[in-house]
């Protein structure tokens, strides 16, 4: 009928420096995913403001929208009259020689091809370069335009 002294209800054994912990063997990707899905939207919104860098006043339509599965060939006039394949700005007379190399590389595929031109681009200028992409091939054209605003 005695009692124990001095030891604890958990048994004889004391602890010594207090609790231990355990390392942590989980990984919390909740900041990853916040991250990505914050990149994944700049990268959405910018994205389309990046595929053609000539600077051109659009004339604007009721056209829909296009989707296309491989990269287009874009020639843009500006208001001045030069002619750009891409970004790089080129002669007029360039115009069909350039897209046969390309038509060369692309053998089997049917590329398709934007025309942009100014709002202020005389017509005749336009139906030159329509007429030397046709000469050079391609029978996929099509006339960029901006959506008209509607109230």
């Amino acid at each position: 009928m005695g009692m124990a002294v001095g030891n604890k209800a958990g048994g004889g054994r004391r602890r010594r420096g207090g609790r231990r912990h355990q390392p942590m063997s989980e990984i919390n990707v909740t900041p990853l995913v916040d991250v990505m899905l914050v990149l994944l939207i700049i990268f959405m919104v910018t994205a389309p403001l990046l595929t053609v860098g000539v600077p051109l006043d659009l004339p604007k339509t009721s056209a829909g929208g296009i989707s296309a599965d491989t990269k287009p060939i874009t020639i843009s006039v500006d208001a001045e009259g030069k002619v750009f394949l891409q970004e790089n700005e080129i002669d007029a007379s360039e115009v069909t020689p350039r897209l046969k190399a390309i038509a060369a590389n692309r053998e089997g595929e049917e590329t398709r091809i934007f025309l942009r031109g100014d709002k202020d681009v005389p017509y005749d200028a336009i139906a030159r370069i329509l007429a030397d992409i046709s000469t050079a091939g391609f029978r996929k054209i099509t006339l960029s335009s901006l959506p008209v605003e509607r109230r």
